[in-house]
């Protein structure tokens, strides 16, 4: 099937369409917030529907979406591929990135304070995404991931040049149970080289999981914060076809 007619079996007003509908109340966005500070994660029940998801599932078999396509083998990554998006992005992507930015601008300036660093990140994605052009970080990093039986991806952190905006989101596009089995997202946490504590965050199709993509404040002697080091990573497929949406806010060289 040539990309014309994989085109033409996914709904582009769906995923083009920048429409989004982000109803994060503030009592939510305080549930998020003090999940991010406790554990370094939080997960949003539902952020897409399960059409969306089958959308964007969908769009892997089309390059016309994409920049370039990595195998994780060949890279020491894991197992399995990946593919990042083009620019410009599919509206409903560029707008979830767009719209999920300043939430988290606001708790990343709270890290950058505690863990005493200067850096302060702008309101606005437009503004951020700028600085990172400036200083030759152009290529966009939103990425759609694909595992089958017997693949998957080695703990590690998404960097992609010296300017890193601290957290990402990862949407699971497939059901777990129904569309595969295994692949739990999985964060590890490292304190001052103590040996690093693993947890699994489950989730369903349409979830997204917000984490931290290096390190994050937790709380030290004295009233002053410790950094943590985080890493993530999703354990071996058992069945079946696994999709994730990956969002990361900077750009790479």
């Amino acid at each position: 099937m040539n990309s014309n007619e994989i085109k033409n079996t996914i709904n582009l007003d769906e995923i083009i369409n920048e429409d989004i509908n982000l109803s994060l109340e503030q009592e939510g966005c305080l549930d998020i917030e003090q999940s991010l500070q406790n554990t370094g994660y939080a997960v949003l029940r539902s952020l897409l529907l399960k059409n969306e998801c089958e959308q964007f599932s969908a769009m892997y078999k089309c390059e016309d979406f994409f920049r370039s396509r990595i195998n994780m083998t060949r890279h020491g990554f894991g197992r399995g591929e990946y593919k990042y998006f083009a620019y410009p992005l599919p509206g409903k992507l560029q707008a979830l990135r767009r719209e999920l930015y300043p939430r988290l601008a606001v708790i990343a300036n709270q890290w950058n304070d505690l863990l005493g660093k200067s850096v302060r990140y702008p309101e606005d994605l437009t503004t951020f995404l700028s600085r990172c052009h400036a200083v030759g970080q152009v290529r966009p990093t939103p990425l759609l991931l694909q595992y089958t039986a017997g693949d998957y991806n080695c703990l590690h952190q998404d960097l992609y040049g010296d300017l890193v905006f601290p957290l990402q989101i990862a949407i699971l596009l497939s059901a777990p149970g129904e569309d595969f089995t295994g692949g739990e997202f999985i964060m590890t946490q490292n304190i001052n080289g103590c040996s690093p504590q693993a947890e699994v965050i489950p989730l369903r199709q349409g979830d997204a999981v917000i984490f931290t993509v290096h390190s994050r404040p937790v709380p030290g002697k004295n009233g002053r914060s410790r950094r943590a080091t985080m890493r993530h990573g999703v354990s071996q497929i058992r069945s079946g076809r696994r999709h994730t949406l990956g969002l990361i806010f900077h750009d790479s060289q």
